[in-house]
């Protein structure tokens, strides 16, 4: 069964698992080691204080961290998705449904517009963006462009 859900400070632990080499290939960054973990995952428990404000949330099957989802809220009106997952759990459908939790999340929130990008060179990221309802719009700064609409 798969589950978004707060981070607790234990996810510290499986975050190197999932920002690996090979996860991170197109994001234009190293793989995350332990320290990193530990500084991301405290930094995600901090209460926000409103827009700009990440969401960011385990994704678990099973009871297990296997990747994490953010909604990169930048205004009451407008924001971002991200999601990462550790490569032995890909091709599983994962991805598409955590986004679409994201989604849900921005409708409560009242977001209008989502938006996500993905590298040319990774294109099973856009089948998850257009699985969970993007559309393309193009392409900006090295990387193809979507948006979703949440009203």
């Amino acid at each position: 069964m798969i589950e978004l859900r707060e981070l607790v400070l234990g996810d510290a632990r499986a975050m190197p698992g999932i920002y690996t080499t090979e996860a991170v290939r197109y994001l234009g960054r190293p793989p995350m080691g332990p320290t990193e973990a530990l500084c991301r995952t405290r930094q995600a428990l901090t209460p926000p204080t409103g827009p700009p404000r990440d969401h960011v949330l385990g994704i678990t099957a099973d009871g297990e961290l296997v990747g994490i989802a953010t909604l990169h809220q930048r205004s009451d009106t407008s924001a971002a998705v991200s999601y990462l997952l550790r490569p032995d759990t890909w091709g599983r459908g994962y991805a598409t449904l955590a986004v679409g939790h994201l989604l849900d999340l921005a409708r409560c929130l009242g977001v209008a517009r989502v938006h996500a990008r993905h590298h040319p060179d990774n294109p099973s990221s856009g089948r998850v963006l257009i699985k969970a309802g993007f559309v393309p719009t193009g392409e900006r700064g090295g990387f193809r462009t979507y948006v979703a609409r949440t009203h």
